[in-house]
């Protein structure tokens, strides 16, 4: 077909399961978008689409492709079901879409897309699941190292990682860090449904020796969690599962996975609890040991456990991942005498701090959100939940400290304990939330209205941390359905939050109980009977057809509906049966939630 034939409409940000070239697919019908760029044309709409898809042996034959839709008449953009040769474990395809417009001119061909599938099945790990091989501290938890070296004969030409933990984890390669992603494998009811990481690792890997690292901490595993907080909710173990799978340039394939093999220690994060903070002793370092010139013949075996791979499911959420940073605006001393820095934003992450001083030198930071009424540092509002960072130096030098394994809101650091003048080029606060992509934006000429924009996108930001909760700084931090449900709507218009909440609705459901109602928070860290707890609360539990519905609303994905459908029937269903001649007034409900009033603040929620 002649150039002078294709109209100026083009096909651009091709997506997989609304993902941009994912590498961990686990639905057996992935569905294909694509956006139109008609340039400055108007009215200009789609007509008609064809999909090819083929993989890259395929490809690189030139033979006949996995799939080719034909010439389909239809305006649809969104959500094409896939539907050709049954697709593989770790298989990697390409796809690549043209479509015609209303005056019957065709497009190009998209620029190719990808997409490589999970691993569909328990059967498809042969990692084991592995545990530290000596006696833990019970009371501090340090964080347990892993690592492994392994060999890799021939020329890579791809290698993908697949990890995932009882707790949290971070990963390495050959002392580089696998991927920009924290806190995770996430949060999930966890005995029902434990998500798994895809990397691309093929440029950390080597031809010849490479070693494996990888660090876990407690986090809502097995950690203090719930606003009565108690640990070990879905395990007192913590776990890793990782594999990896090289493919070599001539076809042939390799496997390494954890198993008895792999060695354990601890190294400087001597704590780390979501609320209680993390403590850092850098004289603890084990230099080098995520690589090959590490010696492990003092570290201690592993212990190979059969925990459940059945429960194992794929990611298709974003990530939580390092935003914002902000420097100090004003560093100042409080009546108390206290050594206070304020960032000028209320913000969820952490404060990452770089000091020189002696060896033992003790550093303690501790996180407020205002300052109270006598200027003093306030965090009477965290009630349990200490909110504080512990670094020791190892001196010799320039040391830079974050946290791990653990989160903080604030917009106020007290430090105590550091060597010297406080000066803002040393502190750092950094933001972190789920990577949504912001979809809206909104001013206007009132500075009042723009202020409350702003805190509502914060607010967004800071309780967008792999799941919707109710507050980032306190010990709590849980997903209130309420107010999930309440802001699900103004969330879309912000950010893209079809995969966040498509994620946890999923969870909505795994932890609904078999009457039907839905438990005060999700994941179900309050009531633990299968049959029936805490719970029901209407405007709380509607969240289960409401955020379905609002999804459906902003995305169109018909899918969604689907998936939930079982979960908002019972639940409709359990008011029905609670209802008596069409009304439902028993049971407990919150009702005006935090009511403001001038005279009472006792209430100590």
């Amino acid at each position: 077909m002649c150039s002078l034939c294709f109209a100026q409409i083009k096909v651009q940000r091709l997506l997989t399961e609304n993902q941009a070239d994912p590498i961990s697919i686990d639905a057996i019908i992935p569905r294909f978008s694509w956006q139109l760029d008609a340039g400055d044309k108007r009215s200009v709409v789609q007509t008609a689409y064809e999909i090819k898809a083929t993989t890259y042996a395929v490809l690189k034959k030139g033979k006949h492709e996995v799939w080719n839709t034909g010439k389909v008449m239809s305006d649809q953009s969104v959500y094409v079901p896939y539907n050709g040769e049954t697709l593989v474990s770790g298989q990697k395809y390409y796809w690549q879409v043209r479509v015609w417009d209303n005056n019957g001119k065709a497009s190009e061909w998209s620029a190719l897309a990808s997409w490589q599938m999970g691993l569909l099945t328990p059967a498809d790990w042969t990692a084991k699941w592995i545990t530290p091989g000596f006696a833990e501290d019970s009371v501090m938890r340090p964080s347990p190292l892993f690592r492994k070296g392994f060999s890799l004969s021939k020329k890579i030409a791809t290698a993908t990682a697949y990890i995932t933990a009882h707790g949290l984890y971070e990963a390495q390669i050959n002392g580089h860090r696998v991927g920009d992603a924290y806190l995770t494998p996430g949060w999930t009811s966890y005995n029902k449904r434990l998500q798994y990481q895809a990397y691309d690792v093929t440029g950390l890997v080597q031809e010849g020796k490479n070693a494996i690292g990888a660090e876990l901490g407690s986090g809502w595993y097995r950690g203090f969690i719930g606003y009565n907080p108690k640990p070990g909710l879905y395990g007192n173990d913590i776990a890793l599962l990782f594999q990896l799978e090289v493919t070599y340039t001539d076809g042939t394939k390799e496997t390494i996975v954890s198993d008895d093999s792999w060695k354990s220690s601890t190294g400087p994060v001597r704590f780390a609890e979501i609320y209680y903070g993390a403590t850092i002793d850098d004289r603890m370092q084990q230099k080098d040991w995520s690589t090959t010139n590490f010696d492990d013949k003092n570290w201690s075996g592993v212990t190979v456990k059969d925990f459940a791979k059945n429960t194992l499911v794929a990611t298709y959420n974003e990530p939580v991942r390092k935003h914002e940073t902000f420097k100090p605006i004003k560093i100042f001393t409080t009546p108390k005498g206290e050594k206070v820095i304020d960032f000028g934003q209320n913000l969820v992450g952490w404060v990452q701090m770089k000091v020189t001083g002696n060896a033992g030198n003790k550093i303690t930071i501790s996180h407020a959100e205002v300052i109270d009424k006598a200027g003093n540092f306030y965090t009477d509002n965290l009630r349990t939940a200490r909110s504080q960072d512990v670094y020791i130096l190892k001196g010799g030098g320039e040391e830079t400290f974050e946290p791990q394994f653990t989160w903080q809101g604030f917009r106020f650091i007290k430090v105590e304990g550091y060597p010297g003048d406080l000066k803002p080029e040393n502190f750092t606060a950094i933001a972190l939330y789920s990577d949504m992509t912001p979809t809206g934006t909104f001013s206007c000429s009132n500075t009042l209205i723009n202020q409350l924009q702003h805190n509502i996108q914060w607010g967004q930001k800071g309780n967008f941390l792999d799941i919707p909760t109710d507050c980032p700084q306190r010990d709590e931090r849980l997903g209130w359905t309420g107010d999930a449900q309440a802001f699900s709507r103004t969330a879309s218009y912000l950010m893209d939050v079809h995969n966040f909440f498509t994620k946890w609705l999923k969870d909505v459901a795994a932890d609904q109980y078999a009457s039907g109602s839905i438990p005060f928070v999700i994941p179900n860290v309050i009531g633990k009977s299968a049959t029936d707890g805490p719970g029901a609360s209407t405007g709380w539990a509607d969240v289960c057809t409401i955020i379905p519905w609002n999804m459906y609303l902003a995305y169109g994905d018909k899918r969604i509906l689907e998936n939930q459908y079982s979960s908002m029937k019972a639940w409709v269903d359990y008011m029905q049966h609670q209802s008596r001649n069409d009304l439902w007034n028993t049971g407990f409900h919150f009702g005006d939630w935090l009511f403001y009033s001038v005279n009472d603040d006792t209430d100590g929620s």
